[in-house]
């Protein structure tokens, strides 16, 4: 089997090692994602606007 991915020392496991690593490298990010989607959106739910005159925030000159 020619050298597609990678053409390193380790002849064909070269390949299997790279891509087994963006297997699950896009496993977690898929993973991630979906976590991602079954949050609920506080910002969007409160539905109030900031308040400038808060305490923790400063007016800019």
């Amino acid at each position: 089997m020619p050298a597609i991915l990678a053409h390193g020392a380790l002849g064909p496991f070269d390949e299997i090692i790279f891509i087994g690593i963006a297997v699950i490298f896009l496993g977690m990010m898929g993973l991630s994602w979906l976590r991602s989607q079954a949050l609920e959106d506080e910002e969007l739910e409160s539905g109030e606007p900031a308040t400038a005159t808060d305490a923790e925030h400063f007016e800019l000159e």
